[in-house]
């Protein structure tokens, strides 16, 4: 109980990104069709155009593998007081959170962009958190 209390600030955060992304990465599974053809509406006057089925995909699997290292990190941090995977989480998450960002401004979507900026900032400072 006492390393439950000790690192909740980093526990609340995984669990914070494993909601984020095992989510999102469930949605665009059950739903690739409606992902994938929102997707390329979005990013149709972009140099992306060409490529939305293949970056949904590297973002899908930059998801879910994020979402499953942070639901690792939680159990090795708790039980063996071991932080490396909880870090390889967080920092898949920022790279996730970056790859999306990068997708948002190329589509000059800025009130998109401006929103993973929001998720950005815990991932972030999860990964000061767990690197000291």
């Amino acid at each position: 109980m006492g390393n439950l209390l000790h690192n909740s600030t980093e526990i609340l955060l995984l669990l914070f990104l494993i909601i984020t992304f095992l989510q999102s990465g469930i949605d665009k599974i059950f739903d690739w069709t409606g992902n994938l053809s929102w997707l390329k509406g979005h990013f149709e006057n972009t140099p992306l155009q060409s490529l939305v089925p293949l970056l949904l995909g590297i973002v899908l699997i930059s998801e879910v593998l994020a979402g499953a290292l942070c639901s690792i990190g939680i159990y090795q941090l708790v039980v063996l007081e071991d932080k490396t995977i909880a870090l390889l989480g967080a920092i898949m998450s920022c790279i996730a959170l970056l790859m999306l960002l990068f997708g948002q401004r190329m589509a000059k979507d800025y009130e998109g962009a401006k929103t993973i900026a929001v998720y950005f900032i815990p991932a972030i400072f999860l990964v000061f958190l767990l690197q000291s």
